[in-house]
This record gives C-alpha cells, sequence and structure tokens, in this order.
C-alpha cells in the first residue's frame, strides 16, 4: 500500500507539474502561462537587441554586444548558405526563431518548483498547501513543451512556405508541383498529388513534433528528479541541465535551419 500511495503521489506531482494554467473550454481554451512566458521572453528578445542596436559602437564593443553580434553574424551565414532566393524577410525571420526558441527552451533550466511554487504564494496559498500536493495553481513555465505553441510557430512557417510558394511561381506554377511531381505523366497526376501533398502537410507537422517532443521529455525527467528525490534534487537537476544544454541551442538551431531549407525550396523555380 505504502508503494501504491507512493506512485500516486509522484504521479499527481507530475500531472500538476504538466497541467498549464487555463481558460475558457474546448477549442477555445488558451493556456495562460504558454502565451505569457512567450510574449515575456518576446519582448526580452525584442528590447534587449533593440538596446544593443541603439548604443553600438564602432570601438571595442561590450560584452553583451559582442554576443549579440556573435549570433546575428551565424544566423546570417546560415541564411546566406542555404537560402537561394532573394528576400529581405528570411534573415530577421530566421533570427527571431532562433533566439525567441532558444530563450523559450532556456526556461526548461529552471528549477521546476521555483516558479509554480512563487505564482502558487502570490495567489495566495500557503506553503503547508503547497508542500501537502495541495497546490491549484497551475503554471508550465517552458512554452516549447505545449504542442499548441510549437504548432502555432510551425504553422506561420507553413503559411510562408505557402505564400513564397505562390508568389515565385503563380498559383498554376504551385499546383503543377504539386500533380506533376515526382512523375511527370497524366495518368500519375492524383498519384502525385496524394504523395506531395502528404509531404507538404508532413512539413509543419515534424517541425513542430520534433520540438516538442524532446522539450517535453527534458522537462519530464526534469519533473522526475523533482518528484522522486524532493529537496536533494539540485545536484542532479544540474547534472541533467548540464546534458540538456547540448540539446537546448540544438533544438533552436534545428527548427531554424528547417524553416530556411522549407523557404528555400519554396523560392525555388522548377
Amino acid at each position: 500500500m505504502a508503494g501504491s500511495a507512493g506512485e500516486q503521489t509522484i504521479s499527481g506531482y507530475i500531472q500538476h507539474h504538466l497541467t498549464n494554467a487555463s481558460v475558457g473550454e474546448g477549442f477555445w481554451t488558451f493556456h495562460v502561462d504558454t502565451l505569457a512566458w512567450s510574449v515575456v521572453l518576446g519582448l526580452v528578445f525584442i528590447l534587449s537587441f533593440r538596446a544593443v542596436a541603439k548604443k553600438a559602437s564602432a570601438g571595442v564593443p561590450g560584452k553583451w554586444q559582442a554576443c549579440v553580434e556573435l549570433i546575428v553574424e551565424f544566423v546570417d551565414d546560415t541564411v546566406k548558405s542555404t537560402y537561394h532566393g532573394k528576400s529581405a524577410l528570411i534573415a530577421p525571420l530566421a533570427l527571431t526563431i532562433f533566439v525567441w526558441v532558444l530563450l523559450m527552451n532556456l526556461m526548461d533550466l529552471i528549477p521546476v518548483d521555483f516558479l509554480p511554487t512563487a505564482a502558487a504564494l502570490i495567489a495566495g496559498e500557503s506553503m503547508d498547501v503547497i508542500a501537502a500536493g495541495q497546490s491549484h495553481t497551475y503554471m508550465k513555465v517552458v512554452p516549447t513543451t505545449d504542442v499548441n505553441m510549437t504548432f502555432a510557430l510551425s504553422l506561420g512557417v507553413f503559411a510562408l512556405m505557402i505564400f513564397y510558394s505562390v508568389k515565385i511561381k503563380g498559383f498554376g506554377g504551385f499546383m503543377k508541383e504539386l500533380y506533376a511531381h515526382p512523375f511527370n505523366t497524366p495518368w500519375l497526376y492524383w498519384f502525385n498529388f496524394i504523395l506531395e501533398l502528404v509531404s507538404l502537410v508532413a512539413k509543419p507537422l515534424s517541425l513542430s513534433l520534433r520540438l516538442f517532443g524532446n522539450l517535453y521529455a527534458g522537462e519530464l525527467i526534469f519533473i522526475l528528479i523533482a518528484g522522486t528525490i524532493g529537496v536533494w534534487q539540485l545536484p542532479i537537476h544540474f547534472l541533467w541541465a548540464a546534458f540538456h544544454l547540448l540539446v537546448i541551442p540544438l533544438q533552436a538551431f534545428i527548427f531554424m535551419m528547417l524553416t530556411i531549407v522549407y523557404l528555400s525550396l519554396a523560392s525555388e523555380e522548377h
């Protein structure tokens, strides 16, 4: 019985940390924590980079200016080597995606109880209630562990793919790519269309689920560490966080890179 109770307690702990703060019902359910943290981190990106741009000097740059310049140059070089069309939008878009996703992923390194406990205390709950696992305040602080967020990002990329395809190739050229490739034979047009439509739809799905799956798995391990070890979680938390430091920028880079590749393909005339 003790083992069952322990499992139930850990299960409840995990479920609580994986539950979003939500308002609304059904399709019109809004995950308030995901929206709030993504907006806050977006503002952090915009305001911090804007501050560097306004104070940039030709002399010896400060540490933060050097860091920003390094990121901008890295993204710019990646776009130049990958995107073969001509557009003033792609480099700023790639920079925004990389830094924004990176900041959202970095929230995974904050100990899992820190911000939810602070939110519960602000909501007026006592430490005894929180420690007993009876808190009714929910907060997920990593927006990329919410599939709604990653899917929204991928839908934005998908919309740009369709826009560039139609803009550069025309609607007829875009449709011809769907039904006349890879077999340019009239009696196989139906087969081509099914094949290419599945391939087209798979792009935003894979883009969103890859980011979500990797960050969700990492967050779940952090929660398991905290739920099973309790106050002794910090040493092991930081060990897993050290490994996770590889995953966090890598997933931001992959999302940015695939976005550039997809838009490059959409911009090519065949």
